[in-house]
């Protein structure tokens, strides 16, 4: 585990429940911080790819005042990329299956830009994972919509959920990363910082 090879706390900037049981596969034992309302506003000429590592590095900002001098922070921001375009999270049902019938039966990008940072040192870094759909019909989508209820999720699906297990038919990259944060790279990139 991370924090037996350091003594320093880890500090997780995210409401993100899953970013939370991500981050205790790495780490016994890490804070929260305190939610704030920060605006996700990015450049409108920034590629597609470099938006997470932007988010990332925005919400640490944003948190660094509040680190003790023993604290790593933990930021990150999860994007999922058709084409050069960014699929977030859906407003409704109506955008939910917009989403899913242009994921079907393509590959898509899921980055998650993620920003370790102190008081003193930023390093960010990006994951990339690509992700293929099989073609769903209108039944599939409809019934996860209804039932896994998507709109907290950027693509509008969870792949650790049923869509995931009946739709995804291949991905290359790290498993995690769709799910929110890389753990791999993270634990790596924790190492070192």
């Amino acid at each position: 585990m991370v924090t037996q090879a350091t003594d320093r706390r880890l500090v997780l900037g995210s409401n993100s429940p899953r970013r939370r049981e991500l981050l205790a596969m790495l780490a016994a034992d890490f804070t929260i911080a305190e939610l704030k309302n920060i605006d996700e506003s990015f450049p409108a000429g920034l590629p597609a790819d470099e938006v997470p590592v932007f988010l990332s590095r925005l919400k640490a900002d944003a948190y660094r005042n509040d680190l003790s001098d023993n604290d790593i922070l933990i930021t990150a921001d999860t994007v999922v990329i058709l084409g050069d375009s960014i699929l977030g999270k859906p407003h409704d049902a109506s955008d939910a299956r917009r989403i899913l019938h242009m994921l079907s039966g393509n590959t898509h990008r899921v980055v998650t830009g993620v920003t370790l940072s102190d008081r003193t040192h930023t390093h960010s870094f990006a994951s990339v994972t690509q992700v293929r759909f099989d073609t769903l019909d209108d039944n599939e989508i409809d019934s996860y919509i209804e039932s896994c209820r998507p709109f907290d999720k950027a693509g509008a699906y969870g792949i650790q959920e049923w869509i995931g297990a009946i739709g995804i038919n291949a991905i290359n990259g790290c498993y995690y990363n769709v799910m929110g944060l890389p753990l791999h790279d993270l634990y790596h990139a924790l190492k070192t910082f």
